[in-house]
């Protein structure tokens, strides 16, 4: 579905702004730029979580190989230079490149030879494997690889590991650095490996250029790598991180390509029967939904790994390639990745791994990478919580995880009545949610510069109240189907659903973004007020809810998402570029966010009812994963036209959001029963 030829691989601007991504589900990742060179500090072959999902340093950052063949060195790497000069320029030699299933893969032509890589990583372990294959040649390859490496946290601080020692080992070469840093492991089975320790200074970051941030970053040749290479033969070059040696497993790559196959066939079981066939786009994202979950180690009271009950601990990845796993960002994504791939038993082990976290009422808002102590500065990812639980009931009709549950969401509603953090609590007057204090962000809506909150939301925002009302009604249901008390949730439902009224702005004739804020109500058109009609359980009339899609589809509505503010409204900017602060001035002013096209689908069904004209809304997300990051969705775009794509090349929020909506449009097509 993934591939292109020289028309893009030849030119090296373009090659540059299409990303790679492989993980190996407890954290790690690595990527890079179709082209070879770095673009980002974030890039590297392995960059490693030591403390899964998080700690991640970059270990391997990247290979420069050289193919000898019938007398002439033919480059296969790429560099850009603080000096402004590209070398070496192998991004010439690309003939194709492709995604194959998950597995990146390169095709390089040397005169008549035609050379093949591959990249994955091995589930579970902070190994990382590049295979050369020699598809095409007369004669044999001489292969050389300067391995670059580093041993720095993988945001870029401008500091580079030099490594204490790099020696022999096991037909390979172990790397280790001062302090108490892990040691990596490299190999190219069948090679002569000579250690060096060189320092290549001044590698050219543009893609951090144009985000005004640190743009340059030294790295250090580790060793050399030499072998002869037949026609048809594969060698592998193996990196690991860990003291001890590993060696190259030939059933590597089988696995990976098993894991492949898994995950369609999981999905392809799932999907209703009679339903259309999928475009081969959905498949894609279906894959790139494995990426995002990982193994959580920091569970308190459970061993590494695994949850108080003794489960494997499980969450997921925000974004990659700089973000933790976040409490708001899994609970909307979990439907689309988990629930809608087929994927339904990982689900409850990351419902109960946040269980584990819940205080004072709350959900984690996110787990910092060198901390210990997740930030709970989040009014609304405890409430996503109750719809994603929601949502994995309706699907697998768990009551033992129901069960399990329902004490801590029992414990949540009553801390949101006698307040939490952040002056979060429930109004006596009108029993509608408000929350905030100055300088703290609570909501999705969260950019902040410096002590400055952008979009500060305080007193009761639209989306929150309506989270607020489905969460009631939940508690209603989980109440009833497991034979406790549910009129103390009923009686709260009715009277929020009553005063939700309030939200109503009759002469814009759509809803108030926030309520009772500082400066009274809040009238900006933005598309919190979505929730209210795409959540289970609106808290709006008929026609009501079709007055708020055709807002939101005038003036929000792109092809990649909506804007986080209509283009009519003074503080709305159109191009999300520049240093950190004019990015985070505009990141929910304007800019484009690809996961609510979900909530946008699944709102437009429920008013107009025409599955065709939905799946209308959602098929340019099948032109974007060629772009930026390859096989999967990007964060954010810009809100101006051509809406270029710009944060996170792979966000999970994205990718789940549209694989749920492609399954609310097939269940449309072809209705199923949720289990009794």
């Amino acid at each position: 579905m993934v591939g292109m030829g020289r028309e893009i691989c030849g030119d090296l601007g373009i090659a540059e702004e299409r990303e790679w991504l492989v993980t190996n589900g407890i954290g790690g990742y690595g990527s890079g730029t179709v082209a070879g060179s770095l673009t980002r500090g974030y890039h590297g072959l392995l960059v490693a979580a030591l403390r899964p999902p998080v700690d991640r340093r970059l270990m391997l950052v990247k290979l420069d190989e050289t193919v000898t063949y019938r007398g002439a060195a033919w480059d296969l790497a790429t560099n850009r230079w603080a000096s402004g000069a590209v070398a070496p320029g192998g991004f010439v030699n690309i003939e194709h490149f492709a995604l194959d299933g998950s597995i990146p893969c390169w095709r390089y032509a040397c005169a008549d030879a035609l050379l093949e890589k591959r990249i994955w990583m091995e589930h579970g372990q902070n190994t990382t494997y590049i295979a050369y294959t020699a598809l095409r040649a007369r004669e044999p390859l001489r292969f050389t690889a300067r391995a670059i490496a580093n041993n720095r946290v993988f945001h870029n601080t401008g500091t580079v590991a030099w490594p204490a020692g790099v020696s022999a080992a096991s037909g390979g070469v172990r790397v280790v650095t001062a302090g108490d840093a892990l040691p990596l492991f490299l190999k190219l089975e069948g090679s002569a490996a000579t250690p060096a320790t060189e320092l290549y200074r001044g590698f050219a970051l543009p893609a951090e250029t144009a985000r005004g941030l640190l743009d340059r970053d030294d790295h250090i040749h580790v060793a050399t790598f030499e072998t002869t290479l037949l026609p048809g033969e594969t060698v592998v070059f193996l990196a690991a991180a860990g003291d001890g040696t590993t060696a190259v497993e030939p059933e590597a790559l089988a696995r990976r390509r098993a894991r492949d196959r898994a995950l369609l066939s999981a999905w392809s079981g799932a999907r209703p029967s009679g339903a259309a066939a999928a475009p081969g786009w959905v498949a894609q994202l279906v894959l790139a939904a494995d990426q995002f979950v990982v193994d959580r180690a920091q569970s308190p009271g459970g061993s590494p790994g695994k949850s108080p009950g003794g489960s494997p601990g499980k969450s997921i990845i925000a974004g990659y390639p700089w973000f933790e796993d976040w409490g708001r960002d899994t609970m909307i994504s979990l439907p689309g990745l988990a629930l809608s791939t087929g994927q339904a038993s990982i689900a409850a082990p990351i419902l109960r791994t946040f269980a584990a976290f819940v205080d004072q009422g709350m959900l984690p808002n996110r787990f910092p990478d060198g901390a210990t102590v997740p930030e709970y500065n989040t009014m609304d990812a405890t409430l996503w919580y109750f719809q994603a639980i929601r949502a994995c009931h309706e699907a697998t009709g768990d009551d033992g995880l129901l069960r399990d549950l329902f004490p801590v969401l029992q414990d949540i509603i009553d801390w949101h009545i006698k307040g939490t953090r952040y002056g979060i609590h429930v109004d006596p007057g009108d029993g509608l949610l408000r929350g905030g204090q100055e300088g703290v962000q609570l909501t999705w809506m969260d950019a902040k510069v410096g002590d400055r909150v952008i979009t500060p939301r305080i007193g009761k925002p639209v989306e929150i109240n309506a989270l607020w009302y489905n969460a009631l009604r939940a508690m209603v249901a989980f109440a009833a189907r497991l034979g406790e008390p549910a009129e103390p949730y009923q009686g709260m439902a009715a009277r929020a659903l009553a005063s939700f009224d309030r939200f109503w702005n009759a002469a814009a004739d759509y809803c108030y973004d926030v309520l009772d804020g500082p400066s009274g109500a809040e009238a900006a058109l933005r598309p919190n007020q979505l929730f209210a009609v795409s959540l289970p359980e609106s808290p709006l009339s008929p026609e009501r809810q079709r007055a708020v899609v055709d807002a939101c589809a005038r003036a929000l509505l792109t092809s990649h998402g909506l804007r986080s503010l209509a283009p009519s409204e003074p503080a709305y900017q159109g191009v999300c570029v520049g240093d950190q602060e004019r990015r985070d001035a505009s990141y929910h002013q304007g800019t484009v966010w690809a996961w609510l096209i979900g909530p946008f689908i699944e709102a437009h069904l429920r008013v107009y009812r025409d599955p065709d004209a939905a799946r209308r809304l959602l098929a340019p997300m099948g032109d974007h994963i060629n772009a930026a990051g390859l096989g999967s969705i990007s964060e954010i775009f810009d809100g101006d036209a051509p809406f270029v794509p710009r944060g996170c090349i792979a966000q999970a929020w994205s990718v789940g959001e549209a694989l749920r909506a492609f399954t609310l449009l097939d269940q449309a097509a072809s209705p199923v029963q949720a289990p009794a």
